[in-house]
């Protein structure tokens, strides 16, 4: 027998019974935090293999997207949608495992760029192989799903100004 509760659907149970608005909506609010908060474990499981956890995955592949392999620390913020604090912690981590450098701006003296080195690169390449082979922690869902979870979302991020 299985014992398993749906823990929320039993809170839009009880939403219904109280007879709050929006039980539904509650419940899928509920359900994608839940679903970020599994995937973001699985991915950040991978990740730690390589020292690294997804912000400062995202950080690291970000510079290493660019032309010169080097971006000022505004700029990552701004890119990433994150508090500066939230980048210099990002940077610090990365630079203390050697994945990336901090250098001086060559124009801009207030500047400091972040830019990748040798061994991020190369950590960038395994970590994404890794990525790949639980597909950013989707693996239990196919294909079809995965677009329509990306079309969905798109609405909520396009009414936000996200885009």
């Amino acid at each position: 027998m299985d014992d398993r509760v749906d823990l929320i659907q039993e809170a839009k149970r009880n939403w219904d019974k109280r007879g709050w608005a929006e039980s539904t909506a509650m419940a899928a609010a509920t359900s994608i935090t839940r679903a970020h908060q599994i995937i973001l474990a699985r991915v950040n499981d991978v990740l730690a293999h390589h020292g690294l956890t997804f912000s400062r995955y995202e950080a690291l592949v970000l510079i290493g997207f660019t032309k010169r392999g080097a971006l000022p620390m505004g700029k990552i913020g701004q890119r990433l949608q994150v508090h500066p604090t939230s980048v210099t912690n990002a940077i610090d981590r990365l630079e203390a495992a050697g994945y990336v450098t901090r250098l001086p701006h060559p124009t801009d003296r207030r500047t400091t760029l972040a830019a990748i080195t040798e061994a991020g690169r190369m950590t960038v390449e395994l970590a994404t192989k890794d990525l790949e082979a639980i597909r950013y922690g989707l693996d239990t869902v196919n294909a079809e799903t995965t677009t329509g979870i990306v079309d969905l979302l798109s609405e909520v991020r396009h009414s936000a100004g996200d885009f």
